[in-house]
């Protein structure tokens, strides 16, 4: 699933289409994704102009001048991208439309935004945008790791006391939002700290440590368009390349990056998930 990278390249690369255009047309093929898409959902989205389009963890939210939002969650395999020449800068030709093409916005600029999901694991939802944060998707979720409100307070906070594994703390959506599987055994790896450890275990200088290390990897990723490991692609239709930056995910077996080290990286499963890491370099 398309972690807070991911995501917020995504909605980078569709901003400039979106932001301040009306969506002069609206094209819902099926009754559903995940869920039952909202009654209406064409109607209410036919000539309304998108005032900004913003993130909230792993979601893209698309404020409305009708009061709405659009929520977008892009699931395991759901892609958004864009067609068209919005920017008078080169000519991306509108595609003939695709079997899984289940939500198509025709923008007022004439670019046409296409949410595209065979495995229709991905949701839009509409909702009131004054009370978004009380929706059920986003209510109880922690703060952003890249704002102002993650910091290390914060985390030694939510780690003293808890005899849980540090990763599964740090994938607990109602301690910080938006962090997954492939971003966190990053961040541990850089941080030095076994996935294994007792967070409320760790001292308060090492979980302080987390915070610039975790805002460092997820920029990082996002400057480098995310990473494609099976389904993602940016709003242009490209692959990230975060992952050749991977030090430790998905590399099993493979040695150690660390110079000096002569540790080969292991995987183990906690909590039904993957968690590759160095047990020289990581205690």
């Amino acid at each position: 699933m398309p972690e807070l990278p991911e995501v917020e390249t995504v909605r980078r690369g569709l901003s400039p289409a979106m932001d301040g255009q009306i969506i002069t047309r609206a094209d819902v093929n099926r009754p559903d994704l995940r869920w039952p898409f909202p009654e209406r959902m064409a109607d209410r989205l036919t000539g309304r102009r998108v005032l900004r389009l913003r993130r909230r963890s792993k979601y893209i939210l698309a404020d409305l001048d009708s009061d709405e939002s659009l929520l977008i969650h892009l699931g395991m395999s759901g892609r958004m991208t864009v067609s068209g020449d919005p920017l008078g800068q080169f000519v991306r030709n509108h595609p003939a439309a695709q079997k899984h093409d289940h939500v198509v916005l025709h923008m007022g600029n004439g670019a046409r935004i296409t949410f595209n999901d065979p495995r229709r694991f991905g949701a839009m939802d509409l909702l009131d945008t004054q009370t978004a944060e009380q929706h059920k998707l986003l209510a109880g979720l922690g703060p952003e790791p890249l704002g102002n409100d993650f910091n290390e307070t914060r985390l030694i906070d939510a780690f003293r006391g808890r005899q849980s594994p540090v990763k599964s703390v740090l994938l607990d959506q109602k301690v910080v939002a938006g962090l997954g599987n492939i971003y966190v055994c990053e961040a541990l790896f850089r941080a030095s700290l076994s996935p294994r450890r007792k967070a409320g275990n760790i001292a308060a200088a090492r979980v302080a440590m987390l915070v610039p290390i975790i805002r460092q990897v997820l920029s990082e990723a996002i400057d480098a368009g995310g990473s494609s490991l099976r389904d993602f692609r940016q709003a242009d239709g490209e692959l990230g390349y975060f992952q050749h930056n991977f030090d430790v995910y998905g590399r099993e077996g493979q040695p150690c990056r660390t110079p000096g080290c002569t540790a080969r990286i292991r995987r183990i499963t906690q909590s039904g998930r993957s968690s590759f890491y160095c047990a020289q370099c990581q205690r």
